[in-house]
């Protein structure tokens, strides 16, 4: 506001690379000039400037005004260029909005904010899913640990009964060196049980002949007298030598029988013995065969069961963590755009908040223009310039 013995300087205010100037000189004879530029999907410039002529103040309060009416056209010319420009930028605006949904149409993407709580979900389940294949990895391990350590356990066993079934062999074959053994004792027992049959028989013989010879010398008719003591009787001393041999025949014949009777039985319980332990021993190696077979099957069977699993695993192992690196790299993807969509806007904002200050500085501009040329007080005279008010404003 311009007062009569005073001066008023404005500063420069700067938009989107524009400047503008305003300044009014003593007496009301300075310039006012104003700038505006900016820019939207392209070079957009405009400009915004006036002057009042040279105009002054009296002494005596008289003001004096030169080519006001062109100045007030010439800033009407220069708003209806801006307010042109204003709705060509409008215009762009609207065609570029429109491409911009055109081309969020085609990817596949609108304006508003997506909701991505739904891959959230899908993220947790995958996780999810990861945390109990792991889980069910590590049980596998533990499964896998527990059957080693069992099969070193079964394998324990076989070696130790396989150490005992090869004592129990070494037993067996020694066993069968005493039954050969034992075996060859019974056939010489045999044979001098058949050399005392056949002696016992020659010596029977051989008594019955001697027997008879002197049963045949008593039978004669022989008489001999012998003029001597009466000797000894021979046939009682005969008999009582049969009777001798016969008891030590007996005696004897009866030691090699009992003898004999307990070689064979205890060869026989020795066999018998021996036998049973065959049999068992055969048993034993039969069913730890049986069980060492089985154990081998049941190793196979987990061992086929391990791989399958572990292949099965890998694969879905394999799956998880190409989904989980599609769903990064669609999330990584998404931020980008994001970003990239937030700095569309914040520029987009940023143009429209500099047309907005442009906008507003140009009606404060042509407000305080209005203000400051139209209210002249003359305080000395009480003269007030309302009709010069009235056809400004009719011009703008």
């Amino acid at each position: 506001k311009k007062h009569p013995c005073g001066d008023t300087h404005c500063s420069s205010i700067g938009f989107s690379g524009g400047s503008s100037h305003c300044g009014f000189g003593g007496g009301y004879g300075g310039a006012v000039g104003g700038g505006f530029g900016g820019g939207y999907g392209g070079a957009v410039g405009g400009g915004f400037g006036g002057g009042f002529g040279p105009g002054g103040i009296c002494g005596d309060g008289a003001f004096v005004t030169c080519d006001e009416k062109l100045t007030m056209q010439n800033l009407n010319d220069r708003l209806a260029s801006y307010l042109e420009k204003v709705r060509c930028l409008e215009e762009e605006n609207a065609a570029l909005e429109c491409k911009i949904r055109e081309w969020y149409a085609q990817h596949g993407h609108s304006g508003v904010p997506k909701d991505y709580s739904h891959f959230y979900k899908i993220i947790e389940d995958l996780q999810n899913q990861i945390v109990c294949a792991t889980l069910d990895n590590n049980k596998i391990i533990l499964n896998i640990d527990n059957s080693r350590m069992a099969a070193d356990d079964f394998r324990l066993k076989f070696e130790t009964e396989l150490a005992l079934r090869q004592s129990v062999e070494a037993d067996i074959n020694g066993l069968r060196q005493v039954l050969d053994e034992l075996t060859l004792c019974r056939s010489d027992l045999e044979a001098q049980l058949e050399c005392l049959k056949e002696e016992l028989c020659c010596l029977k013989k051989n008594h019955e002949e001697e027997i008879n010879c002197l049963r045949n010398q008593s039978t004669g008719d022989v008489s001999v007298e012998v003029n001597s003591s009466p000797g000894p009787d021979l046939k009682k001393i005969l008999e009582e030598m049969r009777c001798q041999y016969e008891a030590m025949i007996a005696q004897n014949r009866k030691e090699v029988e009992d003898w004999y009777e307990t070689k064979i039985e205890e060869v026989n319980r020795e066999v018998i013995t021996s036998s049973q332990e065959v049999e068992s021993c055969n048993s034993q190696v039969s069913e730890l065969r049986r069980q060492l077979q089985c154990l081998e099957i049941d190793l196979q069977a987990h061992l086929t069961s391990l791989a399958e699993t572990e292949s099965r695993y890998n694969s879905h192992l394999c799956q998880l963590q190409q989904q989980i690196t599609c769903l990064e790299q669609q999330l990584a993807d998404l931020r980008a755009e994001i970003e990239s969509q937030n700095h569309e806007y914040k520029i987009l904002l940023d143009v429209k908040c500099r047309l907005e200050q442009e906008i507003h500085t140009y009606r404060c501009l042509l407000e305080g223009g209005q203000r400051d040329i139209v209210y002249v007080d003359y305080r000395q005279q009480g003269i007030k310039q309302t009709p010069m008010l009235q056809s400004v404003q009719c011009e703008i």
